[in-house]
């Protein structure tokens, strides 16, 4: 690998978060897992509070921190999507045309990783600040 410990233990977190996500969905395509993590964790940082964002962005693994936090202005957030379909909207405007990627499979396996990866009272913490629509998006076990 890269031969510096610190590059190499992040590196191999965010493979196996892509592994979790790759198994959560029947992908054999760990491309596409990251372009799914990726646009599901910043479209949920995007309707998240600033407080709440950094939270999150802290139990994350270096490599997911930094494209999770990639092009974040938080002058403008958190968004506020009301509705699944807004936020889902939101989502499909950050994945590739590619019909493996249904926005609500995405979010709804990104957050089921989530919910096994992060503590449950982050998770508590990030449910609490979203609206019932949105919640429904996460795994029974997480509400």
């Amino acid at each position: 690998m890269t031969e510096m410990e610190t590059f190499d233990t992040t590196i191999q977190k965010t493979n196996m978060w892509l592994k979790s996500l790759m198994d959560e969905e029947g992908w054999e395509d760990r491309h596409r897992a990251y372009l799914a993590l990726r646009a599901a964790l910043q479209t949920l940082r995007d309707r998240l509070t600033m407080e709440e964002a950094i939270h999150l962005s802290a139990q994350l693994p270096m490599l997911i921190r930094g494209f999770y936090m990639e092009g974040w202005e938080p002058g403008d957030k958190p968004v506020r999507w009301r509705t699944k379909r807004e936020f889902l909207d939101s989502l499909a405007s950050r994945l590739p045309k590619d019909p493996e990627l249904d926005p609500e499979r995405v979010a709804r396996a990104v957050f089921s990783v989530l919910s096994k990866k992060i503590s449950e009272g982050e998770i508590h913490d990030i449910l609490v600040t979203l609206p019932k629509e949105l919640r429904e998006l996460w795994p029974k076990a997480s509400a």
